[in-house]
């Protein structure tokens, strides 16, 4: 996503404003939204065309990955599997790309408006963490 496709919640008419919620946890997965003391985060709000494109993306991928689970019960020479899971693997990459970027331009940006930043900065550093090798 480049920045002139991004939407503030502002800009969007009400019809395409979407709030979808997820929190971070640093100690466990996102299930509760609380951060192991309790304390709900803030709603992290994404307009539907960011949903919708990562969404499919990630609908994509998963098609992929069933077909290399085909190719392996196919017995598929593994270079060809291999090749297969190393497209899975920079698609995936590329979505995770695309999730931090807006999460940096909308999510951050949004904290730091609000005077939170700190908060923010942690828990990103926490998923960064967790997230990269």
């Amino acid at each position: 996503m480049n920045g002139s496709n991004r939407l503030g919640k502002e800009s969007l008419p009400t019809s395409q404003q979407v709030e979808h919620s997820h929190y971070h946890d640093t100690d466990h997965e996102h299930t509760d939204g609380t951060h192991g003391t309790g304390e709900l985060t803030h709603p992290h709000i994404h307009s539907e065309e960011s949903l919708r494109r990562i969404v499919n993306r990630l609908s994509r991928i998963e098609g992929h990955v069933r077909g290399i689970k085909a190719m392996v019960q196919q017995s598929t020479p593994c270079p060809d599997v291999l090749l297969q899971i190393a497209a899975v693997r920079g698609a995936l990459d590329r979505v995770a790309r695309i999730v931090l970027d807006e999460h940096l331009t909308e999510c951050i940006g949004r904290a730091a408006q609000e005077g939170n930043i700190d908060v923010e900065i942690k828990q990103l550093k926490a998923a960064l963490d967790r997230f990269l090798p």
